[in-house]
C-alpha cells in the first residue's frame, strides 16, 4: 500500500495598500491613541470607519471622535492562542461598542478566564508600546470595571502630522498538507518521470492530477491510467511582469496542456520557442527537472498541430 504523502507548506501573500482619506485618519490616529469613526446619512457612528455609506452607498467623510472604552456586546474564549494573535496567553475574542459609537470593533480581551467575560461588561484599551499606526496599536483591550464613565463622540477633523499613508498586509498560512492517496500516487509517478491519472468508472473521463473522485459524477476513482508523455496547447497567455522569486525572463508563456489520454488540460509553462510563437494545437513533451520531480516547462515536440476538433471539447 502506499505511504500517504505530507508536508509543510507556508502560503505567503503580503501586498501593499494605499489608505484613502477615511483610512488614513483611522490608522494615524490609533498612532496618537486616538479612535476615530465615521457619521453616516443617519447619524450612526461607525468604528472602524468606511468610506461609503452601507445603506445609501454616499460618501461620507464626517469624522469623529469616541471613547477608548466601551461595552462588550459578545465574545468567545479562545483557549489556545495561535502563532501571531495579539496575546500569547489565553483571552477572549470580543465585540466592543466603544463610548460615542453604534457599531463594534473585534479585538482581543485579556482577562483570567472565561468566569471573568461577560456581555455588557466595560473595558478600556490597552495601548501598545510602539504604535506605528496600525489596528496592531490596540494591543488589546482590558477590563474597566462598571463604574468606567462613558464618553460621547466629538467631532474631529482627522488631521495629524505626518499621516499614514499605507500598509503592508501580511497574508500568510502555516499547514500541513497531505495530498492524499490519489495525488500521492501522482507524485509518486512524476518522481519516475511520469504521468499518472484516475479514470472515472461512470463518465470515464481520465483527471490529471487525479483527485480520488469525479467531480462530475461524485464517485470514486481507482483505475490508474498513464497519459502522455506529450500533449496539445489548448489555450495560452503571455505573461509579461517577472514574479519575485522565479528566475524566468518575460515575457513567457504559460499554458493549458491536454497530455495524450486526458480527460482535461493541466498548467504548465512553455519553452524552447519564442513566446510570440505560441499557439493552440501546438504539440509539445515534457522537460524535467533535474533529479526528475516534475516537469519544468514544456517545449515543441516537432509534429504537425492538433486539429482544434482534437482538443475542443478540452478548453
Amino acid at each position: 500500500m502506499t505511504e500517504v504523502l505530507s508536508a509543510p507548506l507556508v502560503v505567503e501573500f503580503p501586498f501593499t495598500r494605499s489608505l484613502g482619506p477615511v483610512q488614513s485618519a483611522f490608522l494615524t490616529g490609533l498612532r496618537e491613541r486616538t479612535v476615530l469613526g465615521v457619521t453616516t446619512s443617519d447619524g450612526t457612528v461607525m468604528v472602524p470607519p468606511v468610506e461609503y455609506d452601507p445603506v445609501t452607498a454616499a460618501e461620507i467623510r464626517e469624522l469623529v471622535e469616541v471613547g477608548t472604552t466601551g461595552t462588550v456586546t459578545t465574545w468567545a474564549w479562545n483557549p489556545r492562542p495561535r502563532p501571531h494573535q495579539p496575546l500569547d496567553t489565553p483571552f477572549a475574542w470580543v465585540l466592543v461598542r466603544l463610548d460615542g459609537a453604534d457599531t463594534a470593533l473585534l479585538h482581543a480581551l485579556d482577562a483570567p478566564g472565561p468566569d471573568a467575560v461577560r456581555t455588557g461588561m466595560r473595558v478600556r484599551v490597552r495601548w501598545a508600546a510602539e504604535r506605528t499606526g496600525a489596528i496592531t496599536d490596540i494591543a488589546c483591550f482590558e477590563p474597566a470595571g462598571d463604574d468606567a464613565p462613558e464618553a460621547a463622540a466629538a467631532p474631529h477633523d482627522g488631521v495629524f502630522a505626518d499621516p499614514v499613508t499605507g500598509i503592508v498586509a501580511e497574508a500568510r498560512l502555516d499547514y500541513t498538507y497531505s495530498p492524499g492517496r490519489a495525488q500521492t500516487a501522482y507524485l509518486d509517478a512524476l518522481a519516475e518521470r511520469r504521468t499518472v491519472g484516475e479514470r472515472c468508472p461512470s463518465c470515464h473521463k481520465v483527471y490529471v492530477p487525479p483527485r480520488g473522485a469525479c467531480p462530475t459524477c461524485g464517485v470514486a476513482t481507482t483505475d490508474r491510467v498513464e497519459v502522455g508523455p506529450a500533449g496539445t496547447v489548448t489555450t495560452f497567455c503571455i505573461v509579461n511582469i517577472k514574479a519575485r522569486n522565479l528566475d524566468i525572463e518575460v515575457p513567457y508563456v504559460y499554458a493549458h496542456i491536454a497530455l495524450d489520454g486526458a480527460g482535461l488540460a493541466l498548467h504548465g509553462r512553455i519553452g524552447g520557442i519564442p513566446y510570440d510563437q505560441v499557439r493552440m494545437g501546438l504539440r509539445v513533451e515534457p522537460v524535467w527537472t533535474e533529479g526528475g520531480r516534475h516537469p519544468d516547462h514544456y517545449r515543441p515536440t516537432g509534429e504537425p498541430d492538433a486539429d482544434y476538433d482534437a482538443y475542443k471539447e478540452l478548453l
